[in-house]
């Protein structure tokens, strides 16, 4: 399926004043944001612009250069664009994304994955439980059949138990994440705009599962989230995801982003990517990540120390 996409969800003026609340100033160019992350021991900083949709959101490369060297940052990384990869194979590309080939070099690494899985969920919702695998339907009837109830939790009681199953899930599952902070100031600047929801999923009264969503245009993204080890047979977590679609559809989003995926079966990430793809949605993949150099004197070392920093990460 052909997805349309706009504008993303990072590169709002609501998500450049959450990271400017975290310390990263968000500065816009045109039709594009980005933030400013400093580069230690330099005085200069990387600007970082995740998921710049090129086909939609129109700026000068001039000015761009212009505005870098006024806010003293070395380099620009156009980090996973939101174009989609059969979006630029055209046998005539866009002029603006000839243009990113032509001012930017491929970026070294990216933050984002460059896979994702995307749900058409324009439609009635017994279609969409037709086009979910049968174990996905099954788990999804059984949850909903012992007793899991999943509840909209925007309280402070709802944050906390979120922050706990995502903690308990990251230390769980060796992953980082970002401080209580964060999660806090992006779900406060969202929530006050009504653009965000936290989603409980209780087993007798006992969190298992705990999802935070924005939504944002046509779009509903699920980005955070965690769940408990205790009462794994009650499937809690499959109908998470139903009731997360549904508030998706009563939103009126069109499409729902579950944020990140890999096509790697023998990946750490496959697990995940196959519960995502258990509900009929399409693994994506965007254009390469694009950096856009203004001091090479500095963009070189960093990206060979930040390699370095990352492999080691890495090994450890």
């Amino acid at each position: 399926m052909k997805y349309q996409l706009d504008t993303h969800l990072v590169q709002t003026d609501l998500w450049g004043k959450f990271k400017t609340s975290m310390g990263n100033t968000a500065v816009k160019v045109g039709n594009i944001q980005l933030t400013k992350h400093k580069i230690p021991a330099t005085g200069k900083y990387v600007g970082y612009a995740p998921r710049v949709n090129f086909l939609t959101q129109k700026f000068n490369f001039k000015e761009l250069k212009a505005t870098a060297i006024e806010e003293d940052i070395a380099f620009i990384r156009f980090d996973v664009p939101n174009v989609l990869k059969y979006d630029t194979s055209y046998d005539q590309l866009p002029r603006m994304l000839m243009n990113v080939e032509d001012e930017c070099r491929i970026a070294p690494r990216s933050t984002f994955a460059t896979y994702n899985v995307l749900l058409d969920i324009s439609k009635p919702e017994e279609e969409l439980i037709k086009n979910f695998s049968s174990k996905t339907r099954y788990n999804t009837k059984l949850a909903a059949k012992k007793g899991v109830k999943v509840r909209i939790e925007n309280s402070e009681d709802g944050f906390e138990n979120f922050f706990k199953l995502l903690s308990e899930t990251a230390k769980r599952q060796k992953f980082s994440i970002h401080s209580k902070k964060y999660y806090k100031n992006a779900y406060e600047i969202f929530s006050a705009e009504g653009l965000a929801n936290i989603l409980i999923a209780y087993y007798e009264n006992e969190p298992l599962v705990a999802w935070m969503l924005f939504n944002y245009q046509n779009t509903m993204y699920y980005p955070y989230g965690g769940s408990s080890t205790k009462h794994r047979n009650l499937m809690a977590s499959n109908l998470m995801a139903w009731e997360a679609i549904k508030l998706a559809k009563k939103k009126n989003t069109t499409v729902f982003d579950m944020w990140g995926a890999t096509n790697d079966k023998d990946s750490p990430w496959w697990g995940f990517t196959r519960f995502k793809l258990g509900y009929g949605g399409d693994l994506v993949e965007y254009m390469p990540s694009r950096d856009f150099v203004v001091s090479k004197s500095i963009y070189y070392p960093f990206n060979f120390a930040y390699n370095t920093f990352w492999k080691l990460k890495k090994l450890r």
